[in-house]
């Protein structure tokens, strides 16, 4: 048994189960754990998803949304983290590329096709 494997064995402990399938190009909302002093809240990102990185625990993907006066935001969220609550999918986009990085040099509001689904 190589030690990579046992690695996996013991990540797989950590991982998170409850986690919709996504892909990059839907619009999705992630609810994050936010420390106020001794106060917890729950704060929600709403955006494009425009990458999936990496494997096992060590999963990310990254968020971009346009915050106010049309700047655009981008968040990197560990996909196994204990400070995402939970990722709820809003639409499913159709689109031909696994990253997509030219949405930062789109100007105003950034139109993604609906994807149907497989019945």
């Amino acid at each position: 048994m190589s030690m990579d494997h046992l690695v996996r064995i013991i990540e797989k402990k950590y991982e998170k189960k409850e986690i919709p399938d996504f892909r990059p190009g839907d619009t999705v909302r992630v609810h994050i754990k936010v420390m106020e002093g001794d106060k917890e809240r729950t704060q929600i990102f709403e955006g494009i998803v425009i990458s999936k990185k990496g494997s096992g625990l060590s999963k990310t993907f990254t968020v971009r949304r346009i915050a106010s006066h049309g700047i655009g935001v981008e968040r990197i969220f560990p996909l196994h983290s204990p400070v995402v609550e939970k990722v709820e999918v809003v639409r499913r986009g159709k689109v031909r590329r696994a990253k997509l990085y030219y949405l930062r040099n789109v100007k105003g509001k950034i139109k993604i096709k609906e994807r149907k689904e497989k019945a």
